[in-house]
């Protein structure tokens, strides 16, 4: 659970998918209010709802609203985006001005359809640098949850993957490990948002690994750092 009272609105970006889907679950649980943001604001209603009903029968009140991708923006403290690499710089570009000012979880990776077992970087360094670029310095950028299978997020067992944090600045790195925290795993600062090039290539390694093995849990995890 975070440190300290909860207060954050979470816009979820593209919130209508599995990743999102699982994240915003955790963190409604955790007691934040959510955003369910998409470019069909039917479809992160309809989310919303869905994910109210599921927390519903585990007694959990829910603060979910489903949105449009710059109303969530508009509204929240805090946004996280979920969408495929595809829709990345679309939807960056349609919240830019709703984001300045703000913390930024970005937690696509680069997949190439067909070819998602091999590490694909874009010309930025990663999806990260590459928001970075798109959004300004008015934006604190942080990289995040791209190694946590959606398959486990739905669930409340624990899940065996440590998560990554890479970011523009320490203080907003700090932020969102309290997010990661909140969502009942094991989070790490990882560094500058150069380094987020590494986490994203990682996904790619582990799915090549989970189709190798016929697995759907493969994770990572840090060792040895005393804690």
């Amino acid at each position: 659970m975070p440190n300290q009272p909860i207060l954050l609105t979470i816009a979820i970006l593209g919130g209508t998918g599995k990743e999102g889907k699982g994240l915003a679950y955790r963190w409604a649980k955790a007691g934040y209010r959510i955003l369910i943001g998409s470019r069909t604001p039917e479809k992160a209603l309809a989310t919303a709802q869905e994910l109210e009903t599921l927390l519903a029968r585990g007694s959990t009140p829910a603060h979910i609203e489903g949105l449009s991708n710059l109303e969530a923006a508009n509204k929240a403290d805090i946004a996280v985006l979920t969408v495929p690499y595809a829709a990345h710089r679309e939807t960056l570009e349609s919240v830019k001005s709703a984001l300045q000012g703000k913390i930024l979880v970005d937690v696509t990776v680069p997949l190439v359809p067909s070819r998602v077992t091999q590490v694909q970087m874009p010309p930025a360094g990663s999806a990260a640098q590459e928001a970075r670029q798109i959004l300004g310095k008015g934006v604190e950028v942080v990289s995040a949850f791209q190694n946590i299978s959606y398959e486990h997020l739905l669930h409340d067992e624990p899940i065996e993957c440590d998560v990554l944090v890479c970011g523009t600045s320490k203080e907003a790195r700090a932020e969102v490990l309290k997010l990661v925290e909140a969502a009942e795993l094991m989070g790490w600062d990882a560094g500058p948002i150069e380094n987020s090039m590494v986490v994203e290539g990682l996904t790619s390694v582990l799915i090549g690994i989970n189709k190798q093995y016929g697995s759907k849990q493969v994770g990572i995890r840090i060792t040895g750092a005393g804690r």
